[in-house]
């Protein structure tokens, strides 16, 4: 699929993790312990179009068609250790598929953007926040449940098929970004009610 014409931002970004699981590491109720997780830390990814990345858990299952690839800010993770006080956290323990650095993640949903690292053009559309999960109070650190609200990434449908991997990329987007403001919580408006039906 080439990139659309409507994609008229380009941004040079890194991603700086990828992630694959062919199961959920968060089951259930949070418990003290964090789950082994490192082999699902890798360098590349293939992503197939209307399907996902191959291998991930949520590949090819029609309930996650239009949320199969979850992106990060990891300026969100940064900005968090900053408030929390804490040493540097690991970004890729929110268990989001793609992490960038130098994006304005939240900017992007319900829009069309692109990754290029190089290896075939990846065009995803964003969707839904990917919001964080009560786990994170275990995983991060006391209060990153909270903290990570409206910052936890964007659920994004894949719609070409690609590779992405560690390290440079550019990333075409139909709306501007701001890099400084990555990891800026993104609070979504309330939908105005609409009014009494004119006689």
């Amino acid at each position: 699929m080439a990139i659309s014409a409507a994609l008229t931002h380009r941004y040079d970004v890194e991603v700086v993790g990828l992630l694959v699981s062919p199961v959920h590491r968060y089951d259930g109720r949070p418990r003290g312990v964090v789950p082994a997780q490192d082999g699902d830390r890798v360098d590349r990814v293939e992503v197939r179009a209307g399907h996902g990345i191959v291998g991930d858990r949520y590949a090819g299952r029609a309930a996650h068609r239009d949320a199969a690839v979850t992106v990060l800010a990891v300026e969100s993770v940064e900005a968090l250790a900053a408030e929390l006080g804490t040493v540097p956290l690991d970004a890729l323990l929110t268990r989001r598929n793609v992490v960038l650095r130098g994006a304005e993640v939240e900017a992007l949903r319900g829009e069309e953007f692109a990754l290029d690292c190089g290896e075939g053009v990846v065009v995803l559309r964003g969707g839904r926040p990917a919001n964080p999960c009560a786990w994170l109070d275990t995983v991060l650190a006391p209060g990153a449940h909270r903290g990570m609200r409206g910052r936890g990434g964007v659920r994004c449908a894949p719609l070409s098929d690609g590779v992405l991997r560690l390290g440079p990329a550019v990333l075409p987007s139909a709306v501007p970004l701001d890099a400084a403001r990555a990891g800026e919580p993104h609070r979504l408006l309330p939908r105005p009610r609409p009014g009494p039906a004119a006689p």
